[in-house]
């Protein structure tokens, strides 16, 4: 019994290391000994290409976004934008209609019920007629350069690029700096995985370019459709990559509870896309599977290796010293962890702030979780309040 308790400890323990430490940093370390450096490709074919996103009630942001997405380096004639409102019910399609007249390549879908996200993309590419398209949210601003820089990397091989989202003007109140760490984290991962592997583990939904052949069909009540679409781009045999040059900005949540629900919907959606593509896991372990295990899944469940940890740590205290101590700290941290997400609003707590994140984070996962166990009934949403005080 008390090996079994050891080894449940230290599984737990690499689970967490492995997805948090070891994988960013064996990434790094490969990616700082390889002789050729990426550089951003010129781009010298200009397909046509359609700008596709779902909005329900954006009318504090949409008209920003629309002219975003035409004040482009790009070619004005090879630009359309799509958008498919989800029965909203303030001035959102008001505001789009009254665009049209100065972007007659804008097209508006008024959906008369509410249908969720991934029916809406599903409906929106079955009309697209584009080379290329891409997908994007409303809250999602675009700079001059960043469609270009989107486009530019494809080849026969490529099947889709992402960019790299940033938050603007992140305040230091609420929980902004610690979104905007862990962001650049994962932006600085799934680059290294781009440059290094050529299949980068997921892009963000609200930023990327996909050939409109290989877009799937998103299942019903799916939520993290983009990692759907990703990880459907790479089990196809075509490469995944991201693009650090093709920046888009994003306004930031300070809000606890508003991004608490927001990485509810995000658990689900992480959940639904394990028990569609685990076999990747095995089929394709190197280096897609690794990747998918690495930074993904063991991140995913590392709710489950807090638990473990604990229960096993108390358990061994009763026979070794070392476990004690652990058992000691880790409650000692669960507190700080706690104080720092009843904190978090506060500026000046530091370190606490991270911590309270990091266990904020886990809880929503495990929320998500258990959500998807019971069945998803609907993936309708209501769009993040912005711009907290």
């Amino acid at each position: 019994m008390i090996l079994f308790f050891q080894i449940l400890f230290g599984l737990s323990l690499f689970g967490i290391a492995q997805t948090y430490i070891f994988y960013p940093l064996f990434l790094f370390f490969l990616e700082s000994i390889k002789s050729k450096k990426n550089t951003s490709p010129e781009l010298e074919d200009y397909p046509n290409i359609e700008i596709l996103f779902a909005a329900y009630n954006e009318e504090s942001v949409i008209e920003e976004k629309i002219h975003s997405s035409f004040k482009t380096d790009y070619p004005k004639d090879k630009i359309s934008l799509r958008i498919g409102s989800d029965n909203s019910s303030d001035k959102t399609d008001e505001l789009i209609q009254k665009l049209k007249g100065k972007y007659p390549n804008l097209q508006l879908r008024s959906f008369k019920t509410r249908t969720g996200k991934s029916g809406i993309i599903n409906e929106l590419v079955n009309e697209s007629k584009a080379d290329i398209l891409i997908l994007s949210d409303a809250n999602i601003i675009f700079k001059p350069d960043t469609i270009p820089q989107l486009i530019a990397p494809f080849t026969d091989k490529v099947g889709a690029v992402g960019g790299r989202i940033i938050y603007d003007d992140h305040k230091s109140s609420g929980i902004s700096q610690q979104e905007d760490s862990y962001l650049q984290l994962e932006n600085r991962i799934k680059s290294a995985e781009s440059n290094l592997f050529k299949s980068a583990m997921g892009l963000e939904g609200g930023c990327y370019a996909i050939k409109r052949e290989l877009f799937p069909i998103i299942p019903p009540r799916f939520f993290m459709e983009d990692f759907y679409v990703s990880l459907s781009v790479i089990e196809k045999g075509y490469q995944l990559l991201f693009n650090a040059n093709a920046v888009c900005i994003e306004d930031v949540s300070t809000d606890n509870k508003e991004e608490f629900k927001r990485k509810v919907r995000i658990s689900i959606g992480n959940f639904q896309n394990l028990g569609r593509f685990k076999s990747l896991v095995f089929k394709r372990f190197n280096p897609v599977g690794f990747s998918f295990l690495s930074h993904k899944i063991l991140r995913w469940f590392t709710p489950f290796f807090l638990i473990l940890l604990l229960l096993s740590s108390l358990v061994l205290q009763e026979y070794f010293q070392f476990f004690k101590v652990f058992a000691g700290l880790y409650l000692l941290f669960l507190v700080l962890g706690t104080l720092g997400i009843l904190f978090s609003q506060n500026k000046s707590i530091g370190l606490l702030k991270y911590m309270g994140h990091f266990f904020h984070m886990n809880l929503a996962l495990l929320k998500g979780f258990f959500i998807y166990l019971k069945g998803v009934k609907s993936n309708v949403w209501q769009p993040t309040n912005r711009n907290q005080n």
